[in-house]
């Protein structure tokens, strides 16, 4: 890290939802976010679910979106590093954002070092104990072949169809992702302190709860949940030597 310079993380934008109007609202703060940032970020991390829905075509992309598509190119123009993770939400990202923004794309947790301290990031989605109908149909979802045949649907139709389970399985969670588990069984805190018997890491990194968290899972490792930013505006930032997490 350069003198001066900070690594900024957040997640879970899921822009397009609930409906045009609002997201647009929310992503227009997003960019502002990332305007500010852009003064001091030597890297920036957007750890999964960005959109709500992401498909990519051979020869299309789902509408919209142009904001933050253009401010983040124009951040790693500048020679701003941009890591985007895949979440739950946008897993059929696959080669537009690198080849035409320039981000460096994560498909699964990922470890860094900055300042000697040791950071695992993931969006965090399929960890830790139980949830196992979601793991299950994660492994649909990434399936290669039935990624293919989705491509063969006429993207009005395909994006129709993603949009309206994208709502129920948001209907489905309503109020549920706001409630704290306690530390014993918020399932990352769980993760993360399976993680530590085998390999030590001072931060551990996620988005995907959608409740901002800070917790001790080590004698001197801490998990951060990012949160989300339908109902709230958190955020991660690591200055060399603290990270905290904080409210744009």
């Amino acid at each position: 890290m350069g003198l001066d310079k900070k690594i900024y993380f957040a997640s879970d934008f899921h822009l397009g939802v609930p409906d045009r109007e609002s997201s647009l609202i929310r992503e227009k703060k997003i960019v502002q976010w990332l305007d500010d940032i852009s003064k001091d970020a030597a890297e920036i991390f957007l750890v999964g679910d960005v959109f709500d829905f992401w498909y990519e075509y051979k020869n299309a992309i789902p509408k919209g979106f142009v904001r933050i598509q253009g401010k983040i190119a124009e951040l790693c123009d500048q020679g701003i590093k941009v890591h985007y993770f895949t979440g739950n939400h946008d897993m059929w990202a696959f080669n537009y954002f690198t080849e035409e923004l320039g981000v460096i794309m994560y498909r699964d947790n990922a470890e860094f070092e900055f300042n000697g301290k040791k950071f695992l990031v993931g969006h965090g989605d399929g960890l830790g104990p139980g949830d196992h109908g979601y793991k299950f149909i994660k492994k649909v979802f990434a399936n290669p072949v039935l990624q293919w045949l989705f491509g063969w649907i006429h993207p009005n139709i395909g994006i129709g169809i993603a949009n309206f389970w994208s709502g129920r399985s948001r209907m489905s969670n309503m109020g549920e992702d706001q409630k704290f588990l306690g530390e014993e069984n918020e399932w990352l805190a769980t993760y993360c302190r399976d993680m530590l018997k085998s390999k030590y890491y001072d931060y551990f990194i996620f988005g995907h709860r959608h409740l901002p968290l800070d917790l001790k899972v080590g004698e001197t490792s801490r998990y951060i949940n990012l949160g989300e930013w339908v109902n709230y505006t958190s955020y991660a930032v690591f200055d060399g030597k603290k990270l905290e997490l904080k409210e744009y």
